[in-house]
């Protein structure tokens, strides 16, 4: 049985790639900061949910990371699968340098970036151990295009994404063979935070989009399933999931 962390794990995309992975036979762990009840809940209904796990855990303290990476190691002695998937951001117009301010630029690059890389940085002998000759164990950080074409929420948004990507090509390198790294890129995701913003935006967003419609959960979800399954030949790269709309 391999086993999967998915930070986030019962957020909107979180919580898609955790059905799809138990679906298919992995050990669930995710990780939340603050909604427990929801996290929980989400492991309870999950099929042969004894053996899998929640973890409170703060991606902006790296002791915190640490202190998980120790229980989970007690516990379950390897991980094959962690998904960098917990993520924060705000939305401030581009323009508006003023709005942004050192505290959200901070917090944005605690929680994506910095967070990201301190949960490989705990979990990589954990990922060692459930490497194999013939699968790798795997990090999936999930991205966006917007680290790409630097059109996203806000400006730190997209530069934290940049670093993401950056951060999958250095590490893609740097810890082969035994661990491959890559980033998934979404465009507007119809989960969470899309529920907050205006649906004619959305809408001006589909009709700008090759393959006519925004991205489900569920098309991230099945793009980490392949990148474990069948696409063990990958490393370091970064998957666009948003039916060609930066083309546009």
């Amino acid at each position: 049985m391999r086993i999967a962390l998915i930070t986030g794990g019962a957020g909107g995309i979180g919580s898609a790639i955790t059905r799809k992975l138990a679906a298919e036979g992995y050990a669930i762990l995710i990780t939340y900061k603050s909604n427990a009840k929801r996290a929980s809940s989400l492991i309870d209904a999950l099929e042969n949910s004894e053996t899998h796990g929640c973890y409170r855990c703060n991606l902006e303290d790296s002791k915190d990371i640490e202190r998980v990476a120790a229980e989970i190691a007690k516990k379950y002695g390897a991980l094959h699968l962690l998904i960098n998937n917990a993520g924060i951001t705000t939305p401030i117009s581009h323009d508006d340098l003023d709005a942004l301010s050192d505290e959200w630029i901070d917090k944005i690059f605690q929680t994506n970036f910095r967070g990201s890389f301190a949960m490989v940085r705990a979990f990589k002998k954990l990922l060692l151990k459930g490497s194999a000759p013939d699968h790798p164990s795997l990090v999936v950080n999930v991205s966006s295009v917007a680290g790409k074409t630097g059109i996203g929420s806000n400006v730190a948004y997209c530069a934290s994404k940049a670093a993401i990507d950056s951060m999958t090509r250095s590490l893609g390198r740097a810890l082969a063979p035994e661990i491959r790294v890559v980033s998934v890129a979404p465009g507007w995701v119809l989960g969470d935070y899309a529920k907050s913003v205006d649906r004619e935006y959305l809408q001006r967003q589909e009709h700008l989009t090759p393959l006519a419609r925004l991205a489900k959960p569920n098309d991230v979800a099945n793009t980490v399933f392949a990148l474990d399954h069948l696409l063990k030949f990958t490393t370091g790269s970064v998957i666009p999931v948003d039916g060609g709309r930066s083309l546009n």
